[in-house]
């Protein structure tokens, strides 16, 4: 589905000598850099009625006429009537805390019962934002907070936020081993070579950065807590797996978790637990309208809890034994 942007302006004098992709960043905000570059390339925006490139210089009192075609939500993206556990919303941004099992976006095989359906209900108007205003994501048994853009100013300003690697992201997760001390994971990711659904630490990947702490040991599992200084594909369940302290639950990257050595219900615990132990407690960002930093929490869920509560009384077990 596409929508047709017109738009018009003159240059002001403060703007002469300027490149005209800089120029068309500064004129119109709500538009990325990228977006308006792709858009002089595919000669959509004239200047005095003449297609120019990025690079050329702008002079005051020149004429801009921009028609083009906005990209906006894929035409089988249908609104339902989801619950959603808003965090907090205003004109710009909504705040959102996902439970477990939901996926973000519609694609093969989860065309209906994701965020973005759910999103479409709530606010009809994500229809004309790119994605329906989903600039991030977390995997579809991951818990926690995401944002979503609900205006083109929010949605410039959020990815070029999380380009910029400003935005703050932290986790909880339960981890298999004992964790002596907190450290830096800094290993490239792709895709795996022969399961191309996998991610994985390679020499050919894109850079991928995360900080984890000790949050509380146990016999043998750790609660840590990970900053993100990346963004990559399922970044903080390979990182972990590949420092050989996979999450608990991760059907993908953990392996089988015994719980060797653990009471019977702890034992239970670990194994019965069916997802990876993985939750996006904070998030914080620059507000794209009062430029306010601003910032939110929330608790893990039950299942971790109870998970966090199984290893801990174990723990309590052990020491009175």
């Amino acid at each position: 589905m596409s929508e047709t942007i017109k738009l018009h302006c003159e240059i002001p004098d403060e703007l002469t000598g300027m490149r005209l992709d800089q120029a068309l960043a500064q004129l119109f905000p709500d538009y990325s850099r990228g977006q308006l570059t792709k858009w002089i390339k595919a000669g959509e925006v004239m200047v005095d009625n003449t297609q120019r490139r990025p690079r050329d210089k702008v002079h005051s009192g020149e004429q801009i006429q921009i028609r083009a075609t906005l990209q906006v939500q894929d035409d089988h993206w249908q609104a339902e009537a989801l619950h959603l556990d808003i965090v907090y919303e205003d004109e710009e941004v909504l705040i959102l805390n996902k439970p477990a099992g939901m996926v973000v976006h519609p694609g093969a095989g989860n065309h209906q019962g994701t965020l973005v359906n759910a999103l479409l209900n709530h606010a009809p108007s994500l229809i004309h934002i790119p994605r329906a205003g989903i600039v991030h994501r977390i995997d579809k048994q991951t818990t926690g907070l995401l944002m979503v853009a609900k205006t083109l100013r929010a949605h410039n300003s959020l990815i070029g936020q999380l380009q910029e690697r400003t935005v703050l992201r932290e986790y909880q997760a339960v981890v298999g081993g004992v964790l002596t001390a907190g450290g830096t994971v800094d290993a490239p990711l792709g895709r795996h070579h022969i399961d191309r659904k996998r991610m994985a630490v390679t020499d050919s990947g894109k850079p991928a950065v995360t900080y984890y702490r000790v949050i509380e040991r146990f016999r043998a599992h750790t609660h840590i807590r990970c900053k993100l200084e990346t963004g990559r594909t399922h970044q903080i369940r390979v990182h972990m797996a590949h420092i050989r302290h996979p999450l608990v639950g991760d059907p993908v990257y953990g392996g089988r978790m015994h719980g060797k050595g653990l009471s019977e219900a702890c034992r239970e615990a670990v194994t019965g637990f069916r997802r990876q132990a993985l939750h996006a407690g904070v998030l914080g960002f620059e507000h794209p309208a009062s430029g306010e930093l601003v910032s939110w929490e929330v608790p893990i869920p039950d299942d971790m809890q109870q998970l966090i509560h199984a290893l801990q009384t174990d723990m309590t077990i052990t020491e009175s034994s």
